[in-house]
């Protein structure tokens, strides 16, 4: 059996890797070893054979077929060596087939340079003519529209893709409908030509116009340039769908008839009803008013597909010749569409069908139908879901809050006052929390919203009147401020308490009241109006920081508040306005000092000429003190304010105090009068 088969020359014939070239030179010098030391060992046996014995030693067998193939690989082996090294020096020989030279593969890229050239310069020169033309209308355009038109904020362009948009609706629905629908009379013809006229004019102004002044970005700048902005629209995608578009195979109908067909182009301006459906959304403050109405135009137009393909299906059939198709009486598009409807929507109640064809276009239309309808449901839950997302976390978080108290026990008094407080929190800024919303916009935005709400409001302040050089803490500031709203009734700030934040009324009042059960108003403070400013800047030492006096919420009010220690965090990258500041603060209290100091000094000498006045007897605060308290209180202010004055005012206070308290022991005495052994011992003892 030969060693080698004849496979084994056929693949050493290809120009197979060198790798394998190199194993297979090993395994032929390895056979061959072999065989020379098989033959050596042959032959030294035959010696010790020869030494042993004298018989001759047997004859060595070589196979032929064997040494032919080993002297068969080496010669392949040597040709595809010598083969490799011509390769290597002739760099001509990479491959089979023979490269061109230098000189004709210059000469066919210039070629093609010269080419793309002309035809370059060809459509250059062509657009050079148009705009010439055009220059004129343009230049009277420009005192209307401007050079250029930014397509984001520029109310103007979205009011002109409303009127593509509805260029665009009348070809899809009419185009549709009269090629089903036999909408093509003689007396209808005019009107269909007059109408598909305007609609085109509308598309080309739109093309030639305004989508060739829209603004565009290119490397993060603005391009407000008008021939940059033509070439630009030149060359992307839109201008070559916007020329499809307008291609007048409505020249057809002299050839072919009027036919709505030749107009299909038409229909690929879809990009224009989406863009505009994108601007208005971007510009309503109730997007998804829109949605609604566009997801309602989608479950329309597809009843209005469906009754123009039954139409059809009733004409192939045949016009009244069975139950289930178009009888032919009264009209056939309300008629149709009243089909679509029912079946699309799958109510029944529709003719059953009877060949081949009707049953097979009703399944059809039944499978569409649950298809489209469930898909049209599922887009408007989605769009009712975004638009009422707020209202769900505002329902969820008041429901919580409920469920919290519930669980804790809370009063119902308080559990009142919540549910008041996210319901006006939620009818006055449509959200629970600003700074969620705010903390989503970049800084620039922020500080714009910020500085226009109350940077005016709070250079007002006598306090925060600085320079030019300090507008920008005055930034910082705003940025800090944060937004609380108070219920009616609610103390902002109580008199004795460490003053730790500024406030500023952004809506509603508060006032600032005293006096016994904080009774008297002393002012009220509306929308623009601060307080607290002072006790920014005081320290808290000696109690200098601590509130004056009661402010209390009239009615709903919306503050914005400044805390000390934001304030200090923003002082301390603005060393020279803190300075001013301290000593503004400053300066302002001893604008408001003497004042009180005054007063303190009056209650010290009252003090020290007629000494505190001796505590109520318990047993006759029991009996006398409820019977007019309100009374007795006002007599003892103003017995007070008597002392100070005067040493007789004095001893009248106390005449009158008497009075008051035998009048009532008197009272109760002629109340009680049955208990007489009680009252004995009440005015001995007493």
């Amino acid at each position: 059996m030969p060693l080698f088969d004849d496979n084994v020359s056929f693949y050493l014939q290809q120009s197979a890797p060198m790798t394998q070239d190199v194993i297979c030179l090993h395994i032929f010098k390895t056979v061959q070893m072999l065989v020379l030391t098989s033959k050596k060992l042959i032959c030294e046996i035959c010696v010790v054979r020869d030494l042993k014995t004298v018989e001759a030693p047997p004859p060595i067998v070589i196979n032929k077929y064997s040494d032919e193939q080993l002297r068969a690989i080496i010669k392949q082996m040597r040709e595809r060596q010598e083969l490799y090294k011509e390769k290597v020096v002739d760099q001509y020989a990479s491959s089979p087939e023979i490269s061109p030279p230098e000189k004709k593969k210059a000469e066919g890229i210039d070629e093609k340079k010269e080419q793309v050239d002309m035809k370059t310069k060809f459509i250059q020169t062509a657009w050079l003519t148009v705009d010439t033309v055009l220059e004129p209308f343009e230049q009277q355009l420009d005192s209307m529209l401007g050079n250029t038109i930014d397509p984001f904020t520029d109310r103007r362009y979205v009011a002109w893709l409303s009127v593509v948009t509805l260029a665009f609706n009348y070809n899809t629905w009419f185009i549709t409908a009269r090629l089903c629908f036999p909408y093509h009379t003689e007396s209808a013809i005019p009107f269909w030509f007059v109408m598909d006229l305007l609609a085109d004019l509308i598309y080309l102004a739109d093309s030639v116009v305004f989508q060739s002044r829209k603004q565009f970005v290119k490397a993060g700048d603005i391009i407000k340039d008008r021939q940059m902005t033509k070439k630009n629209y030149r060359d992307c995608e839109r201008f070559k769908i916007d020329m499809l578009c307008l291609i007048p195979f409505d020249l057809l109908y002299f050839q072919f008839g009027f036919k709505s067909i030749f107009r299909a182009n038409r229909l690929l301006k879809a990009d224009t009803f989406f863009e505009f459906s994108d601007r208005l959304e971007s510009i309503m403050a109730k997007a998804y008013i829109w949605r609604v109405i566009r997801t309602i135009g989608y479950l329309l137009f597809m009843l209005h597909l469906n009754a123009c393909f039954y139409y059809v299906a009733s004409e192939y059939q045949g016009i009244g010749k069975t139950k289930w198709v178009y009888s032919g009486l009264g009209s056939a598009y309300l008629r149709c569409y009243y089909y679509a409807v029912r079946s699309l929507i799958n109510i029944g109640g529709l003719n059953e069908p009877h060949t081949v064809f009707e049953i097979t276009f009703q399944m059809t239309n039944f499978f569409t139908g649950v298809f489209v309808f469930s898909s049209l449901i599922g887009q408007m839950r989605d769009v009712i879901g975004a638009a009422t997302a707020g209202q769900t976390y505002f329902r969820a978080s008041m429901d919580n809050s409920v469920a919290y108290m519930v669980a804790n026990r809370i009063p119902s008094l308080c559990q009142n006052r919540v549910r008041t407080w996210y319901t006006y929190t939620w009818d006055a800024q449509g959200m629970l929390d600003e700074s969620e919303l705010l903390d989503k916009m970049p800084l620039v935005m922020k500080t714009a919203i910020a500085v226009d709400i109350n940077l005016a409001t709070f250079q007002k302040i006598d306090l925060f009147k600085v320079r030019r050089q300090g507008s920008q803490m005055l930034v910082d500031m705003l940025l800090r401020l944060k937004s609380i709203i108070y219920l009616p009734g609610d103390f902002v700030v109580k008199k004795g308490d460490i003053g730790k934040e500024m406030y500023i009324i952004k809506g509603g009042a508060v006032q600032v009241v005293g006096g016994p059960d904080n009774s008297i108003v002393f002012v009220t403070l509306k929308a623009g109006c601060v307080f607290g400013e002072i006790s920014l800047l005081q320290s808290s030492k000696d109690g200098g920081n601590r509130r004056t006096a009661n402010v209390k919420a009239y009615g709903f009010a919306n503050l914005f508040v400044l805390e000390k220690k934001d304030l200090f965090d923003i002082l301390v990258h603005y060393p020279e306005s803190q300075k001013v500041l301290a000593r503004k603060g400053r300066k302002l209290m001893k604008a408001k000092g003497p004042a009180a100091a005054k007063a303190e000094e009056d209650k010290k000498k009252g003090l020290a000429l007629f000494g505190p006045k001796p505590a109520t007897p318990k047993l006759l605060r029991a009996f006398g003190g409820n019977l007019n308290k309100k009374l007795i209180e006002r007599m003892k202010v103003t017995a007070r304010q008597l002392s100070v004055t005067s040493k007789y005012l004095h001893v009248t206070y106390h005449v009158i105090y008497l009075g008051l308290v035998l009048f009532s022991l008197c009272f109760r005495l002629l109340v009680a009068s049955e208990h007489t052994h009680t009252h004995t011992l009440i005015l001995f003892s007493y």
